[in-house]
């Protein structure tokens, strides 16, 4: 599953994952610091108000694994803009916007890691309460993790899609005739879909050992038309998904979102949202290493 549906409203899986195991890490931290601070005595069967110094555990505690959590995320995207440097020299700016997806998790990890070890070791109060929220934090987003690979479709859906000229109907396996793949799901009336249409049309231009298919989720051929007459867009490979049943089939309720699959038809990548050149391109290189 990419996204949830909010009404009219689809928000990716992902960040809000993450968010969720952050934030249960963060409170799981200070309540365990909470307690292990206030327990009571034998002597004193009520547990007596947290003090001062109890209070600054207790939020040292939560803190840290924010820290964590923010230093991993800034580690995670500067070792992955150093990789993938020259992707950005066109556009440095576009580094800045973390909506393309561009992270090296491991680094993350290790990062956020070293803060934890790091806080542990200079106050061994924090131990327990970071070590447990830490893992109970990486458990969520394990799980989320893998919900989210087992709601998209592995392989390509076997959906029939409609030409524009109103030809015979055609499934994803015989528009990819074996090539790798991306497919975009798009609508015109979605602002993200236009942003990105003219760098994916170019891409298609310029890329030629990989299949673009620009699949237009419930809208007419007449309206397709138009749309693209107006923008002066030269799109090869349009199909159509009039009742819109290829989004749901993997795991995307909302607009846009593209699909990465390799010669052999398995899914390799997924973004829902709009791309910039700079993410294409990373992905489209992950996409020929596994040819």
């Amino acid at each position: 599953m990419l996204a949830i549906s909010l009404g009219r409203l689809a928000l990716p899986v992902a960040p809000l994952a993450l968010l969720l195991s952050v934030w249960g890490a963060s409170r799981l931290a200070a309540w365990l610091a909470s307690s292990s601070a206030s327990l009571p005595t034998p002597r004193r069967l009520v547990r007596p108000p947290l003090q001062p110094s109890d209070r600054r555990l207790t939020d040292a505690a939560g803190n840290a694994v924010v820290h964590a959590a923010l230093l991993g995320l800034l580690a995670a995207r500067l070792v992955y803009l150093s990789v993938n440097a020259d992707l950005y020299k066109a556009a440095p700016w576009s580094a800045l916007d973390l909506r393309d997806g561009g992270w090296q998790a491991g680094a993350g990890a290790a990062a956020g890691a070293a803060w934890l070890l790091w806080r542990g070791w200079h106050t061994a109060a924090l131990r327990r309460p970071l070590a447990v929220a830490a893992a109970a934090g990486t458990l969520v987003w394990s799980a989320a993790s893998l919900a989210v690979g087992l709601g998209a479709a592995p392989t390509l859906p076997s959906i029939a899609l409609t030409p524009p000229d109103g030809g015979a109907e055609i499934s994803l396996q015989q528009a990819a005739r074996g090539r790798p793949l991306v497919v975009n799901l798009w609508a015109s009336w979605c602002p993200p879909c236009r942003a990105e249409m003219p760098m994916l049309a170019a891409a298609q231009q310029r890329v030629q050992d990989v299949g673009f298919l620009f699949v237009n989720e419930g809208e007419s051929a007449s309206a397709i038309r138009a749309y693209l007459t107006d923008q002066d867009l030269p799109l090869r490979e349009v199909l159509l998904d009039p009742a819109s049943k290829l989004g749901p089939a993997v795991g995307s309720p909302g607009l846009p979102t593209t699909l990465f699959y390799d010669a052999g038809g398995r899914l390799v990548d997924a973004h829902f949202g709009s791309l910039n050149a700079a993410a294409l391109e990373s992905r489209l290189r992950n996409l020929h290493a596994g040819r």
